[in-house]
């Protein structure tokens, strides 16, 4: 059975923003309130913030970039959080584009599975067995945290192109997706993820899949919406090429429009009433994803906040039934 859950559709400038959306995510049918990385504040405090003012639900990362925190340092606020939530807690991780990397680390990783293999290991190490003695490329730790029982962490990574979809299999708990169509999952993360899972002697991880959308309503531009809240991620090479292998073209620099209006062609985007929006949701769960994430941060942006919790609370009744 597939859960839907909510993404937040903002990074909360005040860690009491959040709590709207983790009390809509107590309040309703959701399954867990995702936060993405941002730069306005700090993903774990919002969310111990909610977890304090009494909201303890499952929440998860997606995804925390790598450059940004040392494994030691995801592992310690990772099992944090799983003791603040009272939940399982999903610790999504991400390496970012090789721009960040250069601009934050001095080099890109000259292998990106690697790092992300190296840092999978030390945070696994560090959560399962309370120590790790590592030494790799990327990485290195010696350490220890103190074990005490805890709600378990699940290690995510974000997935986009098959090699990454294939090192999910063998290294992560959750495979976490972003702007991708349920025909690509279908094609080509969920074989993916398999092939790896096999090759390592493990199940398979699950598959969430975070797909922005939003309500059809007369005031509303489906191609400004999908704009709004995906043109950084358009413009990004690796981004650019997992939307063109699902069929996708798009141009930002040549033709935002056309760019937009292809993501929601496409079924990256999805944009319709709340019938049509259950449906084309449901098409994720058809494809192999056991969560699907609704994110309405362009609904957000444009419409407010309030807008998006009514939204929300209309497609997860209608998801539901």
């Amino acid at each position: 059975m597939t859960d839907y859950s909510i993404m937040m559709p903002f990074a909360p400038r005040r860690p009491e923003q959040l709590v709207p959306y983790a009390a809509l995510t107590q309040w309703t049918s959701a399954s867990r309130l995702w936060q993405g990385q941002g730069n306005v504040g700090d993903t774990h405090i919002a969310f111990a913030h909610a977890a304090a003012s009494g909201f303890r639900v499952p929440m998860g990362t997606s995804v925390n970039l790598m450059p940004f925190l040392h494994p030691y340092d995801a592992a310690l606020r990772a099992q944090t959080m799983a003791v603040a939530s009272g939940h399982r807690f999903v610790a999504g991780f991400g390496p970012g584009g090789k721009s960040l990397q250069q601009t934050l680390l001095g080099a890109a990783y000259r292998s990106q599975l690697d790092a992300i293999r190296e840092y999978v290991t030390v945070v696994r190490a560090l959560l399962e067995d309370g120590k790790v003695d590592f030494q790799g490329e990327y990485f290195q730790a010696r350490m220890s945290v103190t074990r005490f029982p805890r709600p378990p962490v699940d290690i995510g990574l974000g997935v986009l192109r098959p090699r990454m979809a294939e090192l999910a299999g063998e290294v992560a708990d959750v495979a976490i997706t972003w702007l991708t169509s349920a025909s690509y999952l279908r094609d080509t993360v969920v074989p993916a993820l398999r092939r790896g899972a096999e090759r390592a002697g493990r199940p398979m991880p699950r598959l969430v899949a975070i797909v922005p959308m939003a309500l059809r309503a007369p005031d509303r531009d489906p191609v400004e919406l999908a704009l709004i809240s995906n043109s950084g991620h358009m413009s990004l090479p690796h981004y650019i090429d997992m939307l063109q292998r699902s069929g996708i073209d798009v141009d930002m620099t040549a033709d935002p429009r056309a760019s937009g209006q292809a993501l929601i062609d496409g079924g990256a985007f999805l944009y319709g009433d709340r019938d049509e929006l259950a449906v084309a949701i449901k098409e994720f769960a058809a494809a192999g994803a056991d969560e699907v994430a609704l994110n309405m941060a362009g609904v957000c942006m444009r419409h407010g906040g309030s807008t998006v919790i009514k939204d929300l609370t209309t497609v997860l009744e209608e998801v539901a039934t």
